[in-house]
């Protein structure tokens, strides 16, 4: 059974994302709508309702914290499992699987695990990994965010 993502975990991945109701190109070159939403779902021109952008923000934060929830083998508060089902929307379940913030997360550092998302900010730009402010700021919250009790 899929665990619900909290209404601050929601409010995050809105914030971060924000909404366009038309499809447009993201900066990796993917057709994007709604809160995020990719996929081959996703057409040129397409529009959607608000209504719309919540059932599939609701489908893509389940489908992110099955992920969470399949590779964390420690218990995790509703903060916690919000911050990870952000990060995993915003990057995907391998970056997640492959990082060190799940292997100190399983460990039992949960405060180690929490720094770990800080270094998640950069991106390939014109060939160069460069910080991008708003992943740093989107870092920032999914710690915080993990951190609140």
């Amino acid at each position: 059974m899929t665990r619900a993502v909290n209404a601050a975990g929601v409010a995050l991945t809105e914030q971060s994302e924000g909404l366009e109701l038309t499809a447009y190109l993201c900066p990796a070159g993917r057709l994007t709508i709604g809160y995020g939403h990719t996929g081959p779902d996703v057409m040129p021109g397409m529009t959607i309702t608000l209504a719309q952008a919540q059932d599939l923000l609701a489908q893509d934060l389940a489908t992110a914290g099955d992920g969470v929830s399949e590779v964390v083998t420690v218990a995790l508060t509703d903060n916690q499992y919000a911050a990870l089902t952000d990060f995993v929307f915003n990057l995907g379940i391998g970056s997640l699987t492959a990082s060190t913030l799940l292997s100190l997360l399983n460990t039992g550092d949960y405060t180690a695990a929490a720094d770990q998302f800080l270094v998640w900010d950069k991106a390939h730009v014109n060939g160069q990994l460069v910080t991008l402010p708003g992943l740093a700021a989107r870092r920032q919250k999914e710690r915080a965010l993990f951190l609140t009790a």
